[in-house]
């Protein structure tokens, strides 16, 4: 089994190393590819020591599966070419997200839909996937008819830049011109915006989440109202959303739901100030899901407060389930 891992230098590509190695993929060979600045460079990986190299010596090794984390021009470029050669590619990038040919996967919602004849598959945006991993098991339940979502995501999904300016401005690293990621500070500041501005004046990000959650649910009739704030923040990405429910609900039940749901985890006890928040939310795959209450001022809506690591079940870590599937079927 010779893996390929497109990115492998970057802050989600080393994330993706750290769980391939902790879920035990089987990967016999590892093929570790990132841009020619990179090349040459060596990485540890379960133990050997293998050295870095470009897209195109990749492609000839000719590996089994290729997980991609290098943007999205990268993915436009060589996704293909991998596939050619007989390898299964899964992008983390949103470049094949919105292309009706590349099915769009999250394990626990459309897994089952994960073909042979797959050969591309994309990996959705952090903050769709952790919104839907809590909210599909009560759309099953109760039908969703509308979702109000403002996000309070981490400087990690700006990659390496963002961490390098919070730090720098916290004055614990190194400030350099070269690694600002924002126009404005981010330490004691909120940035209300996330991937630049559309017509609409709803951000590329923003739009993300609105064709996303329609394609993952197959429902374009889901109305999605986003706002996505970056945050001086490190443990992963936060969401208040407030969903409208075609069908009346029980609280008692809603909290069932979530407690038996595959990937969630409920933490919801007020009375002892236990909720999710990023710190503790670093560093483990589940969504975590609290603050559960009604909107006393429309009919069968709900609040929920929900967290999860934005590098890991946000990225790697989805982006590796899929490749477990594709192990089992092909």
């Amino acid at each position: 089994m010779k893996v390929a891992v497109v990115g492998a230098t970057g802050l989600v590509g080393s994330k993706m190393l750290e769980v391939l190695k902790e879920r035990e993929f089987p990967v016999t060979e590892l093929i570790p590819v990132a841009s020619e600045r990179s090349a040459g460079k060596k990485i540890n990986f379960n133990g050997c020591d293998y050295t870095v190299i470009t897209p195109r010596e990749g492609v000839a090794k000719r590996p089994d599966i290729a997980i991609f984390s290098a943007g999205g021009d990268v993915s436009r470029e060589w996704a293909p070419k991998f596939a050619e050669v007989g390898c299964r590619v899964v992008d983390n990038s949103s470049c094949w997200r919105m292309d009706p040919s590349k099915k769009l996967i999250i394990p626990e919602i459309n897994g089952d839909s994960i073909t042979k004849e797959d050969f591309i598959i994309a990996n959705p945006n952090c903050s769709t996937i952790q919104m839907l991993v809590a909210l599909n098991p009560l759309h099953k339940a109760y039908g969703i008819s509308r979702i109000v979502v403002s996000t309070y995501q981490s400087v990690t999904g700006t990659g390496q830049k963002g961490v390098s300016q919070l730090k720098s401005e916290r004055g614990v690293g190194e400030s350099r011109p070269d690694m600002r990621a924002y126009k404005y500070p981010i330490d004691l500041n909120l940035i209300p915006q996330i991937d630049s501005f559309t017509e609409s004046g709803y951000t590329k990000e923003e739009l993300k989440m609105v064709n996303e959650t329609h394609k993952i649910l197959s429902d374009s009739s889901i109305g999605v109202s986003p706002t996505t704030v970056r945050v001086p923040v490190m443990g992963g990405h936060s969401e208040s959303v407030n969903v409208e429910f075609k069908n009346e609900f029980e609280l008692a039940d809603i909290f069932k739901i979530l407690s038996d749901s595959p990937g969630v985890t409920l933490q919801d006890d007020t009375a002892n100030q236990i909720y999710p928040m990023p710190l503790f939310s670093e560093g483990k795959d589940d969504v975590f899901v609290g603050r559960i209450r009604r909107d006393p001022s429309r009919e069968r809506c709900l609040n929920l407060w929900i967290v999860s690591d934005n590098l890991r079940k946000g990225a790697a870590t989805n982006a590796v389930q899929i490749a477990e599937i594709l192990l089992k079927i092909c």
